[in-house]
């Protein structure tokens, strides 16, 4: 029986494909027959240090032994150190912990409305997001998603939302209506496309939220801890953000989110207002504590920068010669092929020659190697590529 058919007390909510991973370590994976697969998917932009890091794995043994779950109300050294590690090495100030990206920006959307009713304008009730983001499946974070097909079905979706386009210097315009109190923005749109903001666009978009005391607020849930080449995307795009989101990367795989908010902003969350039952745990924030370490003490983020910038090379190399692939995007191990075919079926095709690779949309193929990949693993991905390119006979080289 294949894995398609098996009966199942899982709710159904994701198309899987057919295997089942049992095992993982660095850059691979193991299915339950033991086969190997090089995974360019890194759990959706999550395991960053690669599957089941040595240094993280010997922090959580240590933390297994002293205390797993703390209430809140109680302090959590981990925890504060985790913040501290993040406020270091950021331009905001306090952290909030939660247990998803999601998470991280609902707590954000809250934070934002707040703040406008504490300034005094309570009249500022909208949240500007844009088209074809993605900021999460909750409520509030399903409608700052800017995707119809996202909405679909869940009507009435949470209102003050109010959607304009990408890198759009119209869309500039339009953010100051009287009504704005934040802006919400990925600098690359992942599951959009793996479209990268425009430079000049943020600059200017950045300009009109500080004339206007609008939050600029940048989800860094799939750009964050080091995929793109820095610790944060922003720190790219010389821009200062009020608040920035994170998940995905920060804790190797255990389920975390934060939100970062700048002191004047972070000042309208006191006791009450927001909350997490296991948000910010010991576990999860020893994890976090470790990454973020290893991250920060080693030349993690040198080596995205000099070996993306190999692939990237590669990448446009097969694409002289192809007529499928259309357009390379992205930055960093944030990588986006887009393909004149079914991207499904080069999915297959990846999946069949041991490469987990994901869609970004119906035409894009999405690539996030582990930061730690290595530049044989690479050369992997790349030859077995141009070997499919030359077994549909498109590749003309």
């Amino acid at each position: 029986m294949s894995n398609t058919e098996v009966k199942s007390a899982v709710m159904s909510t994701y198309s899987r494909f057919p295997i089942t991973v049992v095992k993982g370590k660095g850059s691979h994976v193991w299915d339950e027959a033991g086969r190997t697969y090089l995974d360019y998917t890194s759990g959706i932009a999550t395991c960053n240090l690669g599957h089941v890091p040595d240094t993280v794995q010997e922090k959580l043994n240590k933390q297994l032994d002293l205390i797993w779950h703390c209430s809140n109300l109680y302090h959590n050294p981990n925890q504060e150190a985790l913040a501290e590690l993040l406020a270091e090495n950021s331009a905001l100030d306090k952290v909030f912990f939660c247990n998803s990206g999601a998470e991280a920006n609902e707590a954000a959307i809250k934070l934002a409305k707040k703040y406008a009713k504490d300034k005094g304008n309570p009249e500022r009730i909208e949240i500007v997001t844009f088209l074809d983001s993605f900021h999460g499946r909750t409520g509030s974070a399903m409608a700052a998603t800017a995707q119809a097909k996202i909405h679909e079905g869940f009507s009435p979706i949470t209102p003050g939302f109010r959607y304009l386009p990408y890198n759009d210097c119209d869309s500039l315009e339009q953010i100051n209506n009287g009504k704005t109190t934040a802006v919400l923005l990925e600098l690359v749109q992942g599951e959009g496309g793996v479209h990268p903001v425009n430079p000049s666009w943020l600059k200017q978009l950045e300009a009109v939220c500080k004339e206007n005391d609008i939050l600029l607020m940048i989800d860094e849930i799939q750009t964050g801890i080091g995929r793109t080449g820095s610790l944060f995307a922003y720190q790219q795009y010389d821009v200062d953000p009020d608040v920035i989101t994170l998940a995905k990367g920060l804790a190797s795989g255990f389920p975390i989110g934060a939100m970062l908010a700048k002191d004047n902003v972070s000042n309208s969350f006191t006791p009450g207002t927001h909350g997490s039952t296991f948000g910010g745990n010991p576990l999860a924030t020893s994890a976090g504590l470790a990454t973020l370490e290893v991250i920060l003490s080693e030349p993690i983020m040198v080596n995205v920068i000099e070996n993306s910038n190999w692939l990237f090379s590669e990448l446009n190399r097969l694409m002289e010669y192809e007529k499928q692939i259309k357009e390379i995007r992205g930055v960093g191990f944030l990588i986006g092929i887009e393909i004149a075919g079914d991207v499904a079926e080069w999915i297959t095709k990846f999946r069949n020659k041991g490469i987990l690779v994901l869609a970004a949309g119906p035409k894009t193929i999405r690539i996030l190697p582990p930061l730690t990949t290595t530049k044989e693993e690479l050369e992997t991905f790349v030859n077995t590529f141009q070997a499919l390119l030359n077994e549909t006979g498109e590749y003309t080289a």
